[in-house]
């Protein structure tokens, strides 16, 4: 399963060259992930509907037996240049129904257009408007994939440094939390990733930044900050991704600093694998696994003393 999976991975990266437009290059994207409308139901009977949240496009999914008062923000991936609520709708609709929680998708803006910080503005702009919108923080998580997932982290440094209430827990798959791809896993794992090689990581991360922008700046790199003070985690990461040890430097960094963290290794999976749950069973058993986790963090979040 895994092959085919790669394979059509492959497909999509193979058509591209240098001079492939960068719209190209997103509806590409999309279209490799996609298989749900825009609106209405999907074929895992979620329902969308497209908001503004806080200024930022974005999108509700909600499945059937989703409670209206457990709300997920998603970051989705993509290098901060590819993805959209389009592409992980979804992966979106299958943690609403694995979490039993509406998901609120973000559309954040994307580089080149527009670079850092923009994504971590717009994260944040998201968030404040759940709050002000009457959502009980003890009920709101947040969870991104690549670098949504790295975003995801940012967001969580930028709330605690700024003195805004913190979600009851944080997903991160795949993460991207390292923009100058110092892992060791870009070498031991260099031959077994089919897709993501340092290379590519390091231009990916100058398109976001600039040349002149700082790759170790913790709203961009979150490796490099102070994790202190951030809620409970779960990171899902496969074992041949380039991008390994952004996931578990993470997780000893945070739990050195206090963080409750569950860090799951998959065997043999690529970044992101979940989004290939119609076809790999990690990628449905991942996702069970975060609906576990965030059930579990919003009751403990929720509990009466």
């Amino acid at each position: 399963m895994i092959d085919a999976v790669i394979d059509r991975v492959r497909g999509v990266y193979g058509r591209w060259r240098r001079d492939t437009p960068v719209s190209q290059m997103r509806e590409d994207w999309d279209d490799l992930f996609d298989s749900t409308p825009t609106q209405g139901t999907s074929a895992t009977q979620g329902t969308f509907e497209n908001v503004s949240a806080g200024g930022v496009d974005a999108v509700w999914v909600s499945t059937a037996h989703a409670d209206p008062h457990r709300v997920l923000l998603y970051l989705h991936g993509g290098g901060y240049k590819l993805g959209s609520t389009r592409s992980h709708r979804d992966l979106m609709t299958r943690i609403s129904s694995a979490a039993r929680c509406r998901v609120l998708g973000l559309d954040y803006r994307l580089a080149p257009e527009h670079r850092f910080p923009a994504p971590v503005h717009d994260a944040v702009a998201a968030y404040e408007w759940l709050l002000a919108a009457g959502i009980d923080v003890n009920r709101i998580a947040v969870a991104g994939d690549s670098a949504g997932g790295g975003l995801a982290a940012a967001l969580m440094l930028s709330l605690r440094d700024r003195g805004v209430q913190m979600p009851a827990a944080v997903v991160m798959l795949s993460a991207w939390t390292d923009l100058t791809a110092q892992g060791d896993s870009f070498e031991s794992r260099a031959a077994r990733d089919p897709i993501h090689q340092r290379g590519m990581i390091l231009s990916t991360a100058r398109t976001y930044l600039t040349e002149q922008g700082d790759p170790k700046d913790p709203l961009a790199s979150p490796l490099f900050g102070d994790l202190h003070g951030l809620p409970p985690i779960l990171l899902q990461v496969g074992d041949r991704e380039t991008v390994l040890d952004d996931s578990t430097r993470f997780a000893h960094k945070a739990r050195a600093a206090g963080v409750a963290v569950q860090l799951e290794i998959y065997d043999d999976m690529i970044h992101v694998f979940q989004q290939f749950a119609d076809v790999l069973p990690e990628g449905r058993q991942a996702i069970e696994s975060i609906g576990r986790f965030l059930n579990e963090a919003w009751q403990k979040r929720t509990a009466v003393p």
